[in-house]
């Protein structure tokens, strides 16, 4: 209860405060682009195009050192070969020393609602994988939810089909991708695994670095903006875990992955708001913890919603949001086998605070977490945090 009050005393006078700075951007989710969007709609003209985006970010514990860090800058490239054919590629920088190719796939345009691609794209589900510059979320880091159920940022190499049906106010996604690595040789006959209980499937993305593929794995993704300032998202991903040629056929070396997401975004006026539900189910867990000693849960699950109102007048150049945002997710929703449920993977985050968008493409942000897990105990940092982001 404490905690409560003290979460809503912070939100209002947030409010109060905000209300003395001064307002415009589109946060309308019906016209909101993503960086490979952008880049491909063609509004620059050219046939090279380059932009970038990047956060600074200052992390505060409640009981520990903070930690400042520029935590990605992520460069942008795109080529257009033709009126059919462009290439788009990310390349990211994190912490100031790790390099990463985000993305890089070519789009061709079959006809004007559907596009053919092939290389290393993002896996469409939820919302801040595909839509996670800085500028277009709230909060200084991105939802939890979005990092420990959906390892964002994900993304893997594969082909598909993109396109929209505007007759039925409907965008559709799908793709054949390769999978999450599993299992690696340990050099003495067994198994060692990347997927553990803290963090699900997140240490088994490939990221284009020498995949490995046994089996395909197919993503769909099906948005609905039929009604005015409303997306909703339903998101589908299936297949199964991929592992080295020589311990493929060992029993444990691979995990079935089912996925679904439902994702939804509204725009009002001055308010806006966001909310994903995220469920996954995982086979095989048990034969996998027993051949690599992992704590894999056989479900995962998380879910948020969010509210933001803009407190400047509308129609200015600025905006200023204070929002609250509260979620909840357990990577040890069920386990299978001996395996005991582990209640500090259980986990429940709410956040609240300020996003100053001070000119179109650069945004201040500053927040307050309370996180909490299910066991028994005040056992887990509270968290003071700001940031800096810029896209252009």
């Amino acid at each position: 209860m404490r905690k409560l009050t003290l979460l809503f005393t912070i939100f209002a006078v947030s409010i109060t405060y905000a209300q003395t700075i001064q307002d415009s951007i589109t946060f309308d989710p019906q016209k909101q682009i993503n960086a490979a969007q952008r880049l491909l709609s063609g509004n620059y003209g050219k046939a090279v195009t380059v932009g970038a985006y990047g956060e600074l970010t200052y992390n505060q514990p409640e009981s520990q050192n903070g930690e400042l860090d520029v935590q990605r800058l992520v460069l942008l490239f795109g080529y257009k070969f033709n009126d059919k054919t462009q290439f788009v590629t990310e390349l990211e920088l994190e912490h100031v020393e790790e390099v990463f190719v985000e993305q890089a796939f070519v789009n061709y345009a079959v006809g004007s609602n559907v596009s053919l691609r092939g290389g290393l794209m993002l896996v469409p589900m939820g919302i801040v994988n595909e839509f996670h510059e800085p500028t277009t979320f709230n909060g200084v880091e991105r939802p939890a939810v979005d990092n420990v159920i959906i390892p964002t940022t994900w993304r893997e190499i594969g082909v598909g089909v993109t396109g929209r049906f505007n007759d039925l106010s409907l965008g559709y996604q799908a793709y054949v991708f390769n999978g999450f690595k599993s299992t690696t040789s340990d050099g003495a006959g067994g198994l060692s695994g990347f997927l553990k209980g803290s963090n699900g499937l997140r240490g088994g993305r490939q990221k284009a670095i020498k995949s490995t593929v046994d089996s395909p794995t197919l993503s769909l993704k099906l948005d609905y903006y039929g009604l005015p300032g409303l997306r909703l998202g339903l998101a589908g991903y299936t297949g199964k875990t991929q592992a080295e040629d020589d311990i493929e056929e060992l029993e444990g070396a691979n995990v079935g992955v089912s996925m679904v997401g439902l994702d939804a975004r509204y725009a009002y006026q001055r308010f806006t708001a966001r909310g994903q539900f995220i469920y996954a189910s995982l086979s095989d867990t048990e034969a996998y913890n027993t051949a690599t000693g992992k704590d894999l849960g056989s479900a995962l699950q998380g879910w948020y919603l969010e509210g933001a109102y803009n407190l400047l007048p509308q129609g200015k150049q600025q905006r200023l949001f204070a929002f609250l945002r509260y979620e909840q997710y357990d990577t040890h929703a069920d386990t299978a086998g001996s395996l005991t449920r582990n209640d500090a993977y259980n986990r429940t985050d709410i956040t609240t605070g300020l996003s100053y968008h001070i000119a179109p493409g650069v945004v201040l942000k500053g927040d307050y977490q309370f996180r909490d897990n299910a066991l028994s105990g005040d056992n887990v940092d509270d968290r003071l945090n700001f940031g800096i982001g810029v896209w252009f």
